[in-house]
């Protein structure tokens, strides 16, 4: 039975938000606007969610500086926030402890031609990341490191490149477009109400499908090796200052590990 759920949250995959200097930066005039619109979009997952069986829900507000409006988050949520945040292995501990994940606001990989604010991990500085051979996001990120603790990512929604990718990642996933993407700065929302409706009707359709055909945690073989390519050589140079850090090039390093823990956040 699917009776906890840990949600992960992200800012630039909401209806509504498609700039970057205008609302997903700490000091962006749209910010709080922006905010807002990512809570609504996640109390409706949240009301999802809980009509469909669901009792304990824990948001995890994962925006690089973070992205809910505390004041408006749903009464029967809890919210894991704060900046830093803790260590990884200290979150592994709390994730662990739910029967699956969910992904509300999420965005495509870095380079994809049609992304609404694509990027992966830093929309300043890095290019790509590459696990294995196979080019990743933040979706894959988030959950190889959740399937190596057990735990199926089942849901997720953002822009419609973000939803393709969720679906070629994840088999049996269910996800919500609520834009899609004609460009890193451009894309067609739907209306605030309409993605809403699709979020609370999609999250509740999610846990009812996982329990009739379960969704496994998602892993892939190790060992692994995760090249990261930057920008600009400065960051590759900040990068390689960690133990382990291999340089490939100007631009490029690599870590490598025998677990998803060793390498995917790091």
């Amino acid at each position: 039975m699917v009776k906890r759920v840990a949600i992960l949250t992200d800012l630039e995959g909401v209806a509504g938000v498609v700039s970057f200097l205008d609302q997903t930066f700490p000091d962006a005039r749209y910010f709080d606007d922006a905010k807002r619109l990512l809570t609504k979009e996640v109390n409706a997952v949240v009301d999802g969610l809980l009509s469909a069986g669901v009792s304990d829900v824990l948001v995890m507000d994962f925006h690089g500086p973070g992205g809910i409006w505390f004041e408006d988050l749903h009464p029967r949520a809890r919210l894991l926030h704060g900046r830093p945040l803790a260590p990884w292995p200290r979150l592994a501990s709390v994730i662990a402890e739910y029967d699956a994940a969910a992904i509300v606001g999420q965005h495509a990989m870095a380079g994809v031609l049609t992304g609404n604010l694509s990027h992966t991990q830093s929309s300043r500085t890095i290019d790509s990341y590459v696990l294995n051979g196979r080019p990743i996001g933040e979706t894959a990120q988030f959950a190889l490191y959740c399937g190596e603790l057990g735990v199926p990512v089942i849901f997720l929604s953002g822009d419609t490149d973000a939803c393709h990718e969720a679906d070629e990642l994840i088999p049996g996933i269910t996800t919500v477009a609520v834009k899609q993407g004609l460009g890193r700065g451009c894309a067609i929302s739907l209306s605030a109400e309409s993605a809403r409706s699709a979020l609370r009707e999609g999250s509740a359709a999610a846990v009812e499908r996982h329990r009739i055909r379960p969704i496994d945690p998602l892993r892939w073989d190790g060992p692994y090796v995760l090249e990261k390519r930057f920008y600009f050589v400065e960051d590759a140079d900040n990068a390689t200052r960690a133990a382990g850090v291999e340089r490939v090039d100007a631009r490029t390093v690599l870590l490598r590990g025998e677990s998803i823990q060793d390498v995917i956040y790091r």
